[in-house]
C-alpha cells in the first residue's frame, strides 16, 4: 500500500528529520539502519497508520516503506525501535528546537506571533522509580477528570502563520503551568531569531515574574486575565453603551442570520501589576475589556436552567416535607445544602427549615435573591485581555483578533490525541513517553505543513477550520516589512509604590491515556 507515503517522504526529506537525528545521535558505520532512518519511518507511522509501537514491523509490510524510505521492513523490530528512541532521549530539546528552526528556514515560516498552551496525559501505571532528566509522572489535575491517575504534562507553541507547532516540551504531571512560561519564552525567542516574539497564552501566562521578564526581554504578550487580576465586580461595573464594536464573525454564527450572530465589544484602559516585595518595579499592562453577546446569552441561559432544575428540587422537597426521608428540620437543611451545592446556586438561594407549631411537622421558606441574580447577570459576556503591545501598532480591536487565534492550539492538540494518536500504548518508563511524545509533535509538525502547503498552493482551499473567523483579519505587518514586528510599551515597569502578593491557579486541558507494563 502506497498511500501518503511519497508525500510524508517528500515533506521529512525537505525538513531533514533524518540528517537532524543522525547529527545529534551518529551510528556505527557497519549499521544496517540509522537512527535517523527508524524515527523517520516512525514519524510516517503516526501519519499514516498509527498503532502500538509492537506492531510497527506489520505496518511496514504492507505499506510501502522499502520504496519509499529504503528501509528494510525486518529490520523494523521492536528491539530496533526501542534502541532508536533510546538514542535521541538525551536530545529531545535539541531535536524539538533544531525542527523549528528547520521549518520556519525551509518553508518561509513567520515566528514571530506564538500561541502556548499545554496539556496533560494521563498514564495508567505505578511508575514508581521515574527516569531523572525526564518529566516524571505525578498526580496533578487533569480535564479527564481522573486525579486517581498520575500524568505527564506537555506543552506546544503553534505559529501564528499557519498554525504550526514549531515547539514543544514534556514537563512533570505536577508542574505548575505558571513556571513554565519563562523557560518556554526564552525557547521561542530563539526559534524567532531576530523578530520580536509576541505570545499568546491563556490565564496561566500571567504572573508578575512572567510578565516582569517579558518586559525585560522586550517579548509582547497577550492573555485573558483571571478573577485573580481583574475581578468580577470589576467587570459588573462595566458599561457596554461606552464600548466600542468589533467587526468580527465567529465561525460557529456564519451560517446563522443576522439577528442570531454574536456582536463583540471592546473597552480599554490600564492597570498595573505590582511585585511581591516593595521594592519590585510595577508592572504596566493594557487592559482590554471584551464583551460577547454569544457569551452573555449562554451565561444566561445556563443560569435560567440550573434556577429551574434548583426550584423543581425545592418544590419537590415541599412536598415531601415530614415523610420518612425529611422527618425533622436538620434533614431538611441537609437537602437544602446539597441542592445549593449540585445546582450552584449557593449565592442567590435563601431557605430557612423550621417545624409547624401545630403539627410539629418540619416548614420551608424560599427564595431567591434577585438583587443577587441581577448582579451576577451584570458581568455576563464580559471577560479582560491583558497585554503590553504598543497602542499605536495592535489598537483594542486587533488585541482581541491576535488572542483569537489561540484557538488554533488546541486543533493542534485534537489532531495529537486523535488522529496521531492510539488509545493505548504500552510504554515500560517515563523516558518512553517523553521520547514518544517527541515522534508525536514531528509527525504533528508535518502534518501542519502539509496542510499550509495545500492551502498556499490551491486557490480553492478552504480557510482553516477554526471555530472564530474575522471579516477584518489580523493587523498587517508595519511599514510594509515582510515579518512582523511586535513593539511592547515603552513604559511596561515603573518604580512600585505598594505591595501585593498574589495567587496562581494551574489548570490543565483534557488528556489520553497511556498504559505501563
Amino acid at each position: 500500500m502506497l498511500g501518503a507515503l511519497p508525500v510524508v517522504a517528500e515533506f521529512c526529506s525537505r525538513l531533514r528529520i533524518r540528517e537532524l537525528v543522525d547529527e545529534a545521535c551518529p551510528v556505527r558505520d557497519l549499521a544496517e539502519l540509522t537512527h535517523g532512518q527508524v524515527i523517520e519511518v516512525l514519524v510516517a507511522n503516526r501519519l499514516t497508520s498509527p498503532a502500538p509501537l509492537v506492531h510497527v514491523q506489520e505496518w511496514a509490510r504492507t505499506w510501502a516503506v522499502a520504496e519509499t524510505f529504503g528501509v528494510d521492513p525486518d529490520l523494523l523490530n521492536d528491539d530496533r525501535i526501542g534502541r532508536a528512541l533510546d538514542a535521541i532521549a538525551p536530545h529531545l530539546d535539541h531535536l524539538a528546537g533544531s525542527a523549528g528552526l528547520s521549518a520556519i528556514e525551509r518553508f518561509g515560516v513567520d515566528a514571530s506571533r506564538m500561541h502556548w498552551d499545554m496539556t496533560s496525559i494521563s498514564l495508567h501505571g505505578v511508575y514508581e522509580q521515574a527516569e531523572e532528566n525526564f518529566a516524571a509522572p505525578k498526580f496533578g489535575h487533569p480535564k479527564d477528570r481522573r486525579p486517581d491517575l498520575k500524568q505527564i504534562q506537555a506543552g506546544i507553541a503553534v505559529s501564528g502563520d499557519g498554525a504550526l507547532p514549531l515547539f514543544h516540551r514534556a514537563f512533570d504531571g505536577g508542574a505548575g503551568e505558571v513556571g513554565q512560561v519563562v523557560g518556554v519564552m526564552k525557547a521561542l525567542q530563539a526559534l524567532a531569531s531576530r523578530q520580536q516574539l509576541l505570545m499568546v497564552g491563556d490565564s496561566k501566562l500571567i504572573s508578575y515574574a512572567n510578565l516582569a521578564a517579558m518586559a525585560a526581554e522586550q517579548v509582547g504578550f497577550i492573555a485573558p486575565a483571571s478573577k485573580t487580576y481583574v475581578g468580577v465586580q470589576v467587570l459588573r461595573g462595566l458599561d457596554l453603551a461606552a464600548a466600542t464594536p468589533v467587526d468580527y464573525l465567529a465561525r460557529r454564527g456564519a451560517g446563522k442570520p443576522a439577528e442570531r450572530r454574536g456582536l463583540w465589544h471592546v473597552l480599554e484602559d490600564g492597570m498595573t501589576l505590582p511585585g511581591p516585595r516593595k521594592k519590585d518595579p510595577v508592572v504596566k499592562l493594557r487592559r482590554v475589556f471584551v464583551h460577547s453577546s454569544a457569551r452573555a446569552r449562554a451565561a444566561a441561559t445556563a443560569r435560567a436552567k440550573k434556577l429551574d432544575r434548583a426550584r423543581d428540587d425545592l418544590q419537590r422537597l415541599e412536598r415531601g416535607l415530614g415523610s420518612r426521608h425529611y422527618p425533622t428540620p436538620g434533614k431538611v437543611a441537609d437537602r437544602i445544602a446539597v441542592i445549593a451545592r449540585d445546582r450552584r446556586v449557593a449565592g442567590y438561594l435563601h431557605a430557612e427549615a423550621g417545624i409547624a407549631p401545630d403539627t410539629g411537622k418540619p416548614t420551608l421558606a424560599w427564595h431567591f435573591d434577585q438583587n443577587a441574580i441581577d448582579a451576577e447577570a451584570a458581568a455576563d459576556g464580559w471577560y479582560a485581555l491583558l497585554s503590553n503591545l504598543d497602542p499605536g501598532h495592535a489598537d483594542a480591536e486587533q488585541i482581541l483578533r491576535l488572542y483569537k487565534g489561540q484557538e488554533a492550539v488546541e486543533r493542534r492538540y485534537s489532531a495529537f490525541k486523535g488522529p496521531l494518536a492510539v488509545t493505548t500504548l504500552y510504554l515500560k518508563n517515563n523516558r518512553r513517553v517523553a521520547e514518544l511524545i517527541t515522534v508525536i509533535c514531528l509527525a504533528l509538525l508535518i502534518f501542519c505543513l502539509v496542510e499550509r502547503q495545500v492551502r498556499q498552493d490551491w486557490p480553492y482551499a478552504r480557510p482553516p477550520r477554526s471555530r472564530a473567523c474575522t471579516r477584518g483579519g489580523p493587523p498587517s505587518p508595519p511599514d510594509g516589512s515582510s515579518s512582523t514586528h511586535w513593539p511592547v510599551s515603552g513604559s511596561s515597569l515603573v518604580p512600585a509604590s505598594h505591595h501585593r502578593s498574589f495567587l496562581n491557579r494551574p489548570i490543565f486541558s483534557s488528556a489520553f491515556s497511556i498504559y505501563s507494563t
